[in-house]
């Protein structure tokens, strides 16, 4: 069983997402018991990390209105080291592009396992980054390649695993669901109340909710239609969306021309944990019609606080849920939505019936999910051992050693320089001072 784990990935606090979410969530559990953990990520300007494990940043790039987040420089030498100074027994990798660089660089290093993660679709991410069909499909190749380095995949869903092997990879995989930081139950409901005066809404008014970041792949556009339908029936509602992104203002402009301008409210990121979870509670009904997200996080936090969520049937956040049990099924278009919403959204026994039967059927603490990590990273260190790493060998594996000595060597010289300037500029002072 290892006794230090290196975690390393692209988004992180700041950052607000699901990987960021479950990268915190890895390290404070660890460090809380099971062994320790040291966290390498991009550099944020001003942040402050107020963490019980180690955090190291290192040099970045600001990519987020391209990716969301901030690139990481995966060949920092100071970096590295520190990190081959902190010992992990194991390295463990969220994000497939500079992480998984860096991750195999130390690997090379040290000699010693490498574990990925396949979080997000990120052929779809790669498609909206990248123009032209040949550079799209080359970075594909890119992708699946350096997934294919890693000594174990891990998805965390069936459905991430099936899109992993749309990308071309071709090696096995784990199935290791993410949990949530939410504990099982209500907020007392004095804060619920305090919820629904601030944003001016009465008792007996369905709320509607969605949680996460601002992005049309997230099934918005359903939503919104939907809503649009609902309310030319009159139907009373108020629907609020939680989260911020990239395209936050043109669904602004959205919810405009469909006049819902009076019933739908964007309130922002929310990074009260807390607050965020009577968000929860106030709500009736959770609107997640997304067939992008691998696990859908968000779905499980309703569960805890007794949501049941309104899902894509077939798409990765419905699997393993039944249809009027812990949670409501429908189709990939408004229509659906708009059905089931005149079907149960005045029935709040029976929402209240299937949200807690998502409570009882659906939660998963991440206190759960990363012990059984944990365990199966002793399983990873054995089959290392052995010889019976799932590694596919790459001709670039060679590559990362030599760029790493490349730029060891390039900050060398770039240190050198600084040196003998200094002392430059310490000669002159001298001169000048001797008149």
């Amino acid at each position: 069983m290892p006794k230090k784990v290196c975690l390393l990935n692209d988004s992180f606090p700041p950052a607000i997402d699901g990987v960021a979410n479950a990268v915190v969530n890895y390290a404070r559990i660890i460090q809380g018991g099971l062994g320790s953990a040291v966290v390498a990520v991009p550099e944020y300007p001003d942040v402050v990390d107020d963490y019980p494990f180690p955090v190291l940043r290192y040099r970045s790039v600001d990519t987020t209105k391209l990716v969301g987040y901030r690139a990481g420089y995966p060949f920092s030498v100071r970096t590295l080291e520190a990190l081959k100074e902190a010992g992990p027994d194991i390295i463990h990798s969220h994000c497939p592009v500079m992480s998984n660089a860096m991750a195999r660089t130390l690997r090379e290093q040290m000699d010693v396992p490498m574990v990925f993660t396949y979080h997000t679709k990120f052929d779809i991410d790669i498609r909206n980054a990248i123009s032209g069909q040949i550079l799209q499909q080359a970075a594909i190749k890119l992708l699946a390649d350096n997934i294919s380095a890693a000594d174990e995949v891990w998805v965390v869903s069936r459905g991430a695993g099936e899109n992993l092997r749309g990308l071309g990879y071709e090696g096995g995989y784990v199935v290791m669901e993410n949990g949530v930081d939410f504990p099982r139950g209500r907020v007392p409901e004095a804060e619920v109340q305090a919820l629904r005066e601030e944003w001016g809404i009465a008792p007996e008014t369905p709320v509607y909710l969605f949680v996460g970041r601002m992005m049309w792949y997230k099934g918005i556009r359903i939503i919104l239609d939907a809503l649009a339908a609902l309310k030319a029936q009159r139907k009373p509602f108020r629907m609020l969306l939680v989260g911020d992104g990239m395209e936050r203002r043109e669904m602004e402009d959205a919810v405009k021309e469909l006049n819902l301008t009076d019933v739908c409210t964007f309130t922002g990121a929310e990074r009260d944990r807390q607050r965020l979870r009577a968000y929860f509670c106030m709500a009736d009904l959770f609107l997640f019609p997304s067939t992008f997200d691998t696990n859908g996080i968000v779905v499980r936090e309703a569960a805890a606080c007794g949501l049941a969520s309104a899902l894509i049937t077939g798409s990765c956040a419905a699997e393993g849920v039944t249809d009027g049990v812990d949670a409501f099924l429908m189709e990939e278009n408004a229509a659906s939505l708009t059905a089931l919403l005149e079907r149960v959204g005045q029935d709040r026994g029976l929402l209240r019936a299937v949200g807690q039967g998502a409570m009882d059927r659906l939660y998963l603490s991440w206190e759960d999910s990363v012990r059984r990590a944990w365990e199966r990273y002793g399983v990873v260190e054995e089959n290392y051992r052995r010889g019976l790493s799932g590694r596919n060998l790459e001709w670039s594996d060679e590559l990362y050693n030599v760029m790493s000595d490349l730029c060891e060597g390039i900050e060398l010289a770039r240190d050198l320089r600084s040196v003998h300037r200094r002392r430059r500029q310490q000669r002159r002072r001298r001169w000048e001072e001797r008149g």
